[in-house]
């Protein structure tokens, strides 16, 4: 009598996956579900000039990072010696000068208004330090724009930074490293914090106004 094979029955499988994948999947699904990802309705008090500046300080930054891809591919000296890379690079630069004007007026107004409120101080956190990176990223790129207001911003810079002992590691002089810096790195974090951002805002929506005291209450 031949022996058979004796099939052993298959695990379950749950209905929602298994692995790391399916666990995963299931945290973004419960910490960002698509109804708040791409909501399609917001409160009235968002109609405010205040969250238009983040709109702005948003399409500035896409402008900022189109520019300077071409530039990046053309190369450093193609903006000195090109009449289409004199106006792009002039782009570059008032699109930059937009977003940080613009991001500063969006982060003075949610400061006034206590954004950190109701559980979103990370929401606060990641624009504060967003604005920071990003005058960082500002100044490698006057840096490499090898002219004289880059030569003497280089040298005032240099005092400054070996004054706090981080000269030897960051080095204004080398532009070879400054341009990787804002090419490469700097341009990456801002667009991560950024991203952050505005995951966390989409997550915990946009903060209320302070209630206004009623007339006698004391403080």
């Amino acid at each position: 009598m031949t022996d058979q094979l004796i099939k052993q029955p298959a695990a379950p499988v749950s209905p929602e996956g298994g692995g790391w994948t399916g666990a995963l999947r299931r945290r973004v699904e419960r910490t960002l579900p698509l109804d708040k990802l791409m909501a399609d309705r917001q409160p009235s008090y968002v109609s405010s000039w205040i969250y238009v500046f983040g709109v702005l300080t948003l399409t500035a930054l896409c402008v900022v990072i189109g520019s300077g891809v071409v530039l990046a591919v053309k190369g450093p000296s193609w903006w000195h010696v090109s009449g289409f890379g004199h106006y792009l690079n002039s782009v570059h630069l008032w699109s930059v000068e937009l977003f940080m004007t613009f991001m500063s007026i969006h982060l003075v107004g949610k400061f006034f208004m206590a954004a950190w409120r109701g559980g979103r101080a990370l929401t606060w956190i990641t624009g504060a330090v967003a604005l920071a990176v990003s005058a960082f990223t500002a100044l490698t790129g006057y840096l490499i724009q090898q002219n004289f207001e880059s030569q003497w911003i280089a040298t005032q810079a240099k005092d400054g930074l070996n004054a706090i002992g981080v000269g030897a590691y960051f080095n204004v002089m080398n532009f070879g490293q400054m341009l990787l810096w804002h090419v490469a790195l700097l341009p990456l974090a801002v667009g991560v914090i950024v991203l952050a951002h505005i995951v966390l805002v989409r997550r915990h929506g946009v903060v209320p106004p302070i209630e206004r005291r009623e007339s006698g209450e004391q403080a």
